[in-house]
C-alpha cells in the first residue's frame, strides 16, 4: 500500500517529486527518492508527507539527474521513521530500492544475510532487497534482481537503482501493481497509472514474476528466468484533467460531484430496447442460465455493493447469493462447482485478499467475473470475464464515485442474469436511465442542505447508523464513510436488531442517522425510530420528501426525492457521502488522506 515513481532519459529532481505526488493516497507516512550522478547514490527521505519532502530538497529540486526512483509509505513493517523510510540502501550505499508489498520471509534472510557480514540499519523487511542485490550483483544489475527476487517469499513491486549502473533501472513485481511506458525519450515505472498519462496513455501492466529494464526512450519486459517476453499495451482511456481537483476543496467532494457523469458512462451502451446488453459477457450466457448460485466476494466498500447487489437481484427472482469478506472466504472449505459463479468486485483490482479469494476459486476449477475499475490490473487478468464502471481515476482514499458506479453495474448485471432466466423489467431499465438526471439534481439541491444538517453533529464522538432490507448495506457503508474520514466511532446494524443489543449504547450523546424511506419496510422503521427517541437519542433521519410522519420524532432530516424503492441506495449512498464529508471538513481533517487508510490495499 505504497507508491513506487521512477524514470530514466533525463529531468530534473522535482519531477520525482511531482510524479510521487500523484500517488501520494497509496500512502504518506514517509517519503523519498534517490538518484545517481558521478558513480555516487544520492538518497534523501524523510517522514511525512511529499511536500514535506520537498521542503527538504530545496534547492536540489532543480538538479539534472538521469534516472531516479521514488517512495511514498504507508507502514508495514517499521514505524514511520526517516530510517525506515524507503528507498533502503545495501552497506556500500551504492543500491537503492523501493518496495511496496510484504517480504514474508525477511527474518530468514535478514538473519543469513548478517552472518555473511550484511549490516542492517532498518526494521523494514525491504532492506533485506537491496542487501539480496548487493550479495548478487557482478555487474549486471537484471540477472542480481533476478536471483534476489527468487529468494523472496510474499509480495511485492520493486524498483532498484545501482550508482555504478547508470544507464538502466530495474523493477520487479508479484501480486503488488507495476505500470511500465515510454515516450520516446524517456521510459517510466509507477504503481498506477496516475503519474504517467502526461507522458503516454499506451502503458504494460507487468505480470506477477516479470522484471521491467527501463533505459532511456525504452524498456524491455522479462520473466524471473530471464527470458524476454512480449509487450501487452494496454491503452488508458481518461487523460490527466481526470485526476485533477478541478477547483473544487477536495477530491473527494469533486468525486462526489462526478457520480452522475459515473452512472451515465456505466450504463452507456449497455441497454438497448429497454434490456441490458453486457458484451463483456459475450459467450457466456449457456453458462449464466445454469447457474443456481452466485458468490460475491469483495472488501470494505465494495463488501457493501455487493450485499445490495444481494437484495436488487433477490428482488427479481428467488435466487442463491451470498456475499463474503474476501480475507475471510479464502480462509473458508467453500463448495465450489460449474454451477457457481464468483463475482470480485475491487475498484483498484488490486485488493490482495480479494485476489487471493479468487485464487481460491480458480484452483477448485470456478469460474470469476470481476467488477473493477482499473483496466489491466490483476484482478481483471485473473478473472474470466471483467464488466468495467468507467469511473476514471478515484484519487481520495475513501471510495465515493467508485461505488456508485460498482452499483450500478451491479444492478445491470442482476438484470441481465434475470433476463437470461425469463425475466423481464422494462420499468427497471428506463428508471436507471433517468438516474444521472436525478442524482444530478439531488447533489445539486442537497449538498448545502446537508452540509447544514452535518455542521449539528461535528462535535460527537459516536454514531448509529440503521436500516433494513436494501437499505441496510447503506447503513454500513454511511458509517463507513463517517469513520474512514471523520475519526467518528460510526457502526451499522439492521434496524430490527436494535432490541437485541445495540440499543444500550444510545443515549442523548449517541445520535442515530436512521433509513426511512418510502418503501415496503418504511412502517417497520417507524418503530425502530421511536425505540431510538425512548432512548434520548438524537435522531437524523433520510426521509422521502414531503413525508411528515416523523416530524416529531426527529431531531433533523435529509430529504430524497420519490423514487422506486430500489434505487434509493444511489442517493441514500451519495447523502452518507456528504455527510461524512461535511462533518470532517468542519473538523479541518485530512478528507482525501485520512489517517492509517491507504487507496489500493495491496497486503493481506
Amino acid at each position: 500500500m505504497c507508491g513506487i515513481y521512477g524514470f530514466i532519459g533525463g529531468g530534473k529532481v522535482e519531477e520525482l517529486i511531482n510524479g510521487l505526488k500523484k500517488l501520494e493516497y497509496r500512502g504518506y507516512d514517509s517519503a523519498g527518492i534517490a538518484f545517481a550522478k558521478n558513480g555516487e547514490l544520492f538518497v534523501e527521505k524523510h517522514t511525512g508527507k511529499v511536500d514535506q519532502l520537498r521542503e527538504h530538497l530545496n534547492s536540489d529540486l532543480s538538479k539534472r539527474i538521469n534516472s531516479g526512483i521514488a517512495h511514498t509509505r504507508w507502514a508495514s513493517h517499521g514505524i514511520p521513521n526517516d530510517l525506515n523510510a524507503h528507498p533502503q540502501m545495501d552497506c556500500q550505499h551504492k543500491i537503492a530500492v523501493v518496495h511496496n508489498g510484504i517480504i514474508e520471509n525477511y527474518e530468514q534472510l535478514k538473519e543469513t544475510l548478517k552472518a555473511e557480514g550484511h549490516v542492517f540499519v532498518s526494521q523494514t523487511d525491504t532492506e533485506v532487497v537491496a542487501h539480496l542485490v548487493e550479495k548478487y550483483f557482478n555487474g549486471d544489475l537484471l540477472d542480481a534482481v533476478r536471483k534476489a527476487i527468487l529468494d523472496l517469499d510474499g509480495t511485492y513491486a520493486i524498483g532498484v537503482l545501482h550508482a555504478d549502473v547508470k544507464d538502466e533501472i530495474i523493477f520487479a513485481r508479484r501480486k503488488s501493481p507495476l505500470v511500465v511506458t515510454a515516450d520516446g525519450k524517456r521510459s517510466y515505472c509507477a504503481s498506477d497509472v496516475t503519474p504517467l498519462i502526461s507522458s503516454s496513455r499506451d502503458v504494460v501492466f507487468l505480470e506477477d514474476g516479470q522484471l521491467a529494464r527501463l533505459v532511456a526512450g525504452e524498456y524491455e519486459i522479462f520473466e524471473s528466468s530471464g527470458k524476454s517476453v512480449a509487450k501487452t499495451i494496454q491503452h488508458i482511456e481518461w487523460d490527466e484533467k481526470a485526476a485533477e481537483k478541478g477547483g473544487y476543496k477536495h477530491f473527494m467532494i469533486k468525486e462526489i460531484h462526478e457520480e452522475p457523469r459515473v452512472i451515465s458512462d456505466a450504463i452507456t451502451g449497455r441497454i438497448s430496447e429497454k434490456k441490458v446488453v453486457l458484451k463483456e459477457l459475450k459467450g457466456w450466457d449457456n453458462y449464466l442460465k445454469n447457474v443456481n448460485k452466485i458468490n460475491v466476494i469483495a472488501c470494505g466498500t465494495s463488501y457493501h455493493a455487493g450485499l445490495i447487489f444481494k437484495y436488487f437481484f433477490e428482488s427479481l427472482r428467488p435466487f442463491n447469493v451470498e456475499v463474503e469478506v474476501s480475507s475471510e472466504y479464502r480462509y473458508r472449505n467453500v463448495l465450489i462447482d460449474e454451477h457457481t459463479l464468483t463475482i470480485a468486485i475491487s475498484q483498484s483490482g488490486e485488493t490482495a485478499d480479494t485476489l487471493e479469494s479468487v485464487g481460491l476459486v480458480k484452483s477448485r476449477g470456478g469460474k470469476v467475473l470481476a467488477i473493477s475499475n482499473v483496466v489491466g490490473s490483476t484482478l481483471t487478468r485473473e478473472s474470466e470475464k471483467t464488466v468495467y464502471i468507467n469511473a476514471g481515476p478515484e484519487i481520495s482514499v475513501a471510495s465515493t464515485k467508485a461505488y456508485i458506479g460498482q452499483l450500478t453495474v451491479l444492478y445491470l448485471l442482476a438484470l441481465y442474469i434475470d433476463e437470461l432466466f425469463g425475466g423481464n423489467h422494462p420499468d427497471i431499465v428506463e428508471s436507471l436511465q433517468k438516474l444521472p438526471e436525478i442524482a444530478d439534481n439531488f447533489i445539486i439541491s442537497s449538498v448545502e442542505a446537508i452540509k447544514e444538517v452535518a455542521s449539528k453533529y461535528v462535535g460527537y464522538e459516536n454514531f448509529m447508523y440503521i436500516g433494513r432490507g436494501i437499505n441496510y448495506p447503506s447503513a454500513l457503508e454511511g458509517a463507513l464513510k463517517l469513520k474512514e474520514i471523520s475519526y467518528t466511532n460510526a457502526v451499522g446494524y439492521q434496524a430490527g436488531e436494535l432490541k437485541h443489543g445495540p440499543i444500550a449504547l444510545l443515549d442523548e450523546k449517541f445520535p442515530v442517522m436512521a433509513v426511512a424511506v418510502n418503501d415496503q419496510l418504511y412502517n417497520k422503521m417507524m418503530s425502530n425510530i421511536l425505540e431510538t427517541k425512548a432512548r434520548n437519542a438524537h435522531v437524523v433521519a433520510v426521509l422521502t420528501e414531503g413525508d411528515l410522519n416523523l416530524k416529531e420524532s426527529i431531531n433533523d432530516a435529509i430529504f430524497l426525492p420519490k423514487l422506486p424503492s430500489y434505487l434509493y441506495p444511489f442517493l441514500v449512498g451519495t447523502a452518507f457521502q456528504l455527510f461524512a464529508y461535511h462533518v470532517a471538513d468542519a473538523r479541518d481533517l485530512n478528507i482525501d488522506m485520512p489517517r492509517n487508510l491507504a487507496k489500493s490495499v495491496t497486503i493481506e
